[in-house]
């Protein structure tokens, strides 16, 4: 609940600290005392839309603090704890409004988002007026009511699981038809292609050694042509080498005529003759070694270009072509496989579908059994504040055909104000004070089923008077033995019920300065008194009055 009200100079409010209690407190004070703008800055405190003008004048800022003691369990403490906050010990949002329009929020001292604090605010606080009960405008919350109030949450909860589990089949479904369609239009392509690639098999780096294997032949017999014409010039029919071999034998045989005249001649020759026979056989060795098949640089080259075409045809490097093989191997399979896995998918689909609309179905009855119970429920609620020829109806419309999370329902909450009347959206067909009574029905009915555990309720007693003022200030009283209620009224029979009455009122800062502040006080019995006797009597308060204050404070019941 809300245990703690902090305000800094937000519009007449300069300085204010509130202590709240469980049970019901009741706000009252004369027309223009600062109410709604007491309401104004818990609304800020909450998430509520921030404003310059909201800044009381002559201050650079204002600021609102909101100190709320829950239970472990509450969801806000959850959402704190997924958004990575602390959530030990007490709540605390604080808003900070600048007078340029800008704003700074805070939740447990860390600065946070306007969305985080208004998502938090939510499960912490309802303010209900008039016309601006969310809960009434909106049928998707109508039916989020229905279901707390049958209990059903949990079967909505697997509803909702289901339908998601469907859509998500249908999604798969819809991806995998997509993939085999279009690998079905490029069948024929893809059956050459691998045919094509297969019979290729190109391998990662093979252009690269057969561009050098090619390069090197080529050198080869560049170089071989070269080599040849020596060996032929020493080997051929014009070699030197028979005949030098013929002089040497010549002058061998004549050499012991002259001793030593002709011995370093004949040895310069022996040594000439054999440099010339060795490089002969160097020769013969080269081409040996230079030799090679002509049919195996064209087949390095037609291998070599054969896989250059290829990338070319397949926009791909040469190195990736193995990859796109294997690539376009495995879209093949898949092919051939994805046929038979549409079936399943299919079946899945099918099989899901069928277990949304069992639960919905289920779901739906159950819904429409709570219904014929908040309708009773409500309408037992409805004589004691005079709409006792009033009608509540929940209209629910079910549509196998129309899945969604939510089920094959829609529900909103409808009313007939008189009998013989058309019934219709309950923001539609009742009046201001009608619907007042019709919403403090309905939180009567639902307080122990998902409402916040704080309700404020701006004047919803406004049109109304004698016994259905005091209707509506019993029901405020039971619905505060549930949850934490705050009550901004006018009429004395609500006031008479609270167990906590705050006065609010305007007062000079300082004596003699003609600014005016907002004060709230928590009164005593006798300033009770005094207070309830002005709301019955007006400004005029008499001993009557007060009696008659007394009466509804001492016999509120």
């Amino acid at each position: 609940m809300l245990v703690h009200l902090s305000i800094r100079d937000i519009v007449l409010i300069d300085r204010l600290d509130l202590a709240l209690n469980d049970g019901l407190s009741v706000l009252t004070g004369e027309t223009g005392a600062g109410k709604s703008i007491l309401l104004d800055a818990l609304s800020l405190a909450l998430g509520g839309r921030g404003d310059g003008g909201l800044v009381r004048h002559g201050s650079k800022q204002g600021e609102v603090s909101a100190v709320f003691d829950l239970p472990a369990a509450h969801p806000a403490r959850r959402l704190l704890t997924d958004n990575g906050f602390d959530d030990d010990g007490d709540l605390i949002l604080r808003r900070v409004q600048s007078a340029d329009g800008r704003t700074r929020v805070f939740i447990n001292d860390r600065p946070s988002s306007v969305g985080l604090m208004k998502e938090v605010g939510a499960t912490l606080v309802e303010i209900h007026g008039q016309h601006d009960d969310r809960a009434l405008v909106d049928p998707e919350a109508h039916r989020l009511l229905l279901d707390e109030y049958g209990g059903l949450t949990l079967e909505a909860m697997a509803v909702a699981r289901a339908h998601d589990d469907w859509r998500r089949a249908e999604n798969e479904l819809a991806r995998h038809r997509a993939r085999v369609e279009a690998a079905a239009r490029e069948a024929d392509f893809l059956r050459a292609s691998v045919e094509e690639l297969s019979e290729l098999s190109p391998i990662a780096g093979e252009e690269e050694e057969l561009a050098e294997e090619r390069q090197r032949m080529m050198r080869s017999e560049k170089i071989a042509t070269d080599v040849n014409d020596a060996n032929e010039e020493l080997s051929g029919p014009a070699s030197p080498i028979p005949g030098l071999a013929s002089l040497l034998r010549r002058l061998d045989r004549k050499k012991d005529e002259l001793p030593g005249l002709l011995d370093e001649a004949i040895e310069r020759l022996e040594a000439g003759l054999d440099a010339l026979s060795d490089a002969q056989m160097s020769l013969q060795g080269a081409l040996r070694t230079l030799e090679f098949d002509p049919r195996a640089l064209e087949k390095c080259e037609e291998r070599l270009f054969a896989l250059r075409a290829a990338g070319r045809k397949y926009n791909v490097p040469v190195d990736d072509l193995a990859d796109l093989t294997a690539k376009m191997v495995g879209d093949l399979a898949e092919l051939d496989a994805g046929e038979e896995r549409l079936g399943h998918l299919e079946a899945e689909v099918v099989a899901r579908r069928e277990t949304f609309d069992r639960l919905a179905a289920d779901l739906s009855a159950k819904r429409h059994e709570t219904k014929q119970d908040l309708e009773a429920a409500v309408m037992g609620e409805l004589p004691d504040m005079k709409l006792e020829r009033a009608a509540f109806i929940v209209e629910i419309a079910t549509d196998p055909s129309s899945r969604t999370s939510a089920g094959i329902d829609t529900a909103e909450f409808w009313v007939r104000t008189n009998p013989g009347t058309r019934a219709g959206p309950m923001m539609k067909v009742a009046s201001g004070g009608e619907l007042s009574r019709f919403l403090l029905a309905l939180k009567v009915v639902l307080a122990d089923k998902g409402s916040a555990p704080t309700l404020v309720f701006d004047e919803i007693d406004t049109g109304v008077g004698g016994a259905v003022a005091d209707a509506i200030g019993r029901r405020l009283a039971r619905l505060a033995s549930r949850v934490q209620v705050l009550s901004v009224t006018h009429a004395p029979q609500v006031a008479a019920r609270a167990t906590t009455h705050l006065l609010i009122s305007k007062a000079e800062v300082v004596p003699g300065d003609e600014r005016l502040s907002t004060r709230v006080a928590t009164i005593d019995v006798s300033a009770r008194r005094e207070e309830i006797a002005r709301m019955l009597a007006g400004d005029i308060v008499t001993d009557e009055a007060r009696a008659a204050a007394a009466r509804l404070i001492g016999h509120p019941g």
